[in-house]
């Protein structure tokens, strides 16, 4: 059995968003406003984590590990969002090579030169993208602990934790992703591209750890009674499905040209997120029960 504790939840969320911040801005393209929303959003979410926890006054050791190192995870991504502001003047190297390239390009078309964009950028190192990935470090041990607080089969708890981590975390990031697309639309697509897909191989990991014994066959079956005659193991099973096909048909609206193409796809991990989150949840609700 698997425990549906808030202050988990949350920090599951916080973790895995961090570790598609990571995904993503490794590769130096996207702008540092993307970094600082992701950043400012999860570090609220951790901070969150903790005060539940240490507000429920847990009792169990895995629970105070949980907690404390929930602390430590919030500290961590303060710590990255404060160097990229710090370190903003820098800019983005891969963006600014982007730019560079494109206006050469219009240049060569036109006749028309344009000033090198490097020239307005300052001096300086710019954030290192690998200071994201301190706190889904500090954070796993923090999963490990909550899958271990849950009780039951450690291993299975630990996996299903960590997991729903990954899964909860990819596809918030890959909804707002799109929609920094507005806010930076000659960002190359394929790093929506590359999200989504990575989404999309996580999406069957965490539908297959959730039936894993004690897991939702047992629901389907009867083994574990939902409180309302299975209906809950049903609507689990709609959520799953529905979450790939969106995801899947995100992918189809990626390879349309349009710019649009981008805002429909936002639009469809937005019911993603409802699925999703109906896929991690309900199945935790239940099996808790």
């Amino acid at each position: 059995m698997i425990e549906l504790d808030a202050s988990t939840v949350l920090l599951q969320w916080a973790v895995g968003g961090m570790l598609g911040c990571w995904y993503t801005t490794r590769h130096r393209e996207v702008g540092l406003g993307y970094g600082w929303l992701l950043r400012g959003t999860y570090v609220l979410m951790a901070a969150a984590s903790a005060y539940i926890g240490f507000a429920s006054a847990s009792s169990s050791s895995a629970e105070s590990v949980r907690d404390v190192s929930a602390i430590v995870v919030t500290i961590a991504i303060a710590l990255g969002l404060g160097q990229s502001i710090s370190r903003r003047k820098a800019g983005v190297s891969g963006y600014v090579g982007e730019h560079d390239r494109r206006s050469q390009r219009v240049a060569e078309m036109t006749g028309i030169e344009r000033d090198d964009s490097g020239k307005k950028v300052g001096g300086g190192k710019e954030f290192e993208p690998l200071l994201d990935l301190l706190p889904v470090a500090i954070g796993l041990i923090a999963l490990i602990a909550a899958g271990v607080s849950d009780g039951g089969n450690d291993a299975v708890a630990i996996v299903r934790t960590v997991v729903g981590a990954a899964f909860l975390g990819f596809v918030s990031d890959a909804m707002l992703l799109g929609h920094w697309y507005l806010v930076q639309p000659g960002l190359p697509r394929r790093h929506v591209n590359d999200i989504v897909r990575t989404f999309l191989v996580i999406w069957p990991i965490e539908v297959i750890v959730m039936l894993i014994p004690t897991g939702m066959f047992s629901v389907f079956s009867g083994t574990v009674d939902d409180g309302w005659s299975g209906q809950l193991g049903w609507f689990w099973a709609a959520c799953a499905i529905t979450t790939g096909v969106l995801s899947v048909v995100t992918l189809k609206a990626l390879q349309e040209r349009a710019y649009s193409a981008v805002m429909a796809a936002t639009g469809l991990m937005y019911l993603a997120i409802l699925t999703a989150f109906g896929t991690d949840l309900v199945a935790r609700a239940v099996l808790a029960g």
